[in-house]
């Protein structure tokens, strides 16, 4: 099956109602927030999405997304082929007052003046939260796993005791 670029908005509650399920590819220029995150986006990420209503008849949008960026290793600040993934699921808040009552099972999806979710957005956003907050290479690939020592830890004969002054003290 040929993947096919995603809309850029969607109804989540009419496609909801239609059970529509989404299985395409978001470009990599679009992922301008992520490229800034990182060196850049190596491949076009890609995303599927289902969109079906709850018990409550609540409307909610269940997806998965994989990309690959490249990182700059944080130890030998050579860049680094990262691939991963991230799992979400959105429900619309359609009026922001229930913000409070809104279920902890969905991540509550701002919509437009429209009622529709900017999917792209929602993609990246989840995309840039599971970046790692450090990024190194494994310590067998990276060039400067081996040599992390920095200046020399003085043996403790060669220290000067602190407590020496109270020893003239006490006479």
């Amino acid at each position: 099956m040929q993947k096919v670029k995603l809309p850029l908005t969607v109804d989540p509650v009419r496609a909801a109602q239609k059970k529509l399920d989404y299985d395409g590819i978001i470009k990599a220029e679009l992922l301008e927030r992520l490229a800034a995150s990182t060196q850049s986006v190596t491949r076009d990420a890609n995303v599927t999405l289902s969109f079906d209503l709850d018990q409550r008849r609540l409307a909610f949008m269940r997806g998965r997304a994989d990309v690959e960026v490249t990182l700059t290793c944080q130890r030998c600040q050579e860049g680094f082929q990262h691939e991963y993934s991230v799992e979400f699921c959105y429900s619309p808040l359609l009026k922001p007052e229930d913000a409070d009552d809104f279920p902890e099972a969905y991540e509550p999806a701002d919509v437009d003046e429209n009622g529709e979710i900017n999917l792209i957005q929602i993609v990246e956003d989840e995309l840039i939260l599971e970046l790692p907050q450090v990024a190194m290479h494994d310590e067998a690939d990276c060039k400067a796993s081996g040599n992390m020592t920095f200046g020399e830890i003085p043996v403790a004969d060669e220290r000067p005791n602190p407590f020496a002054v109270l020893k003239n003290l006490s006479k």
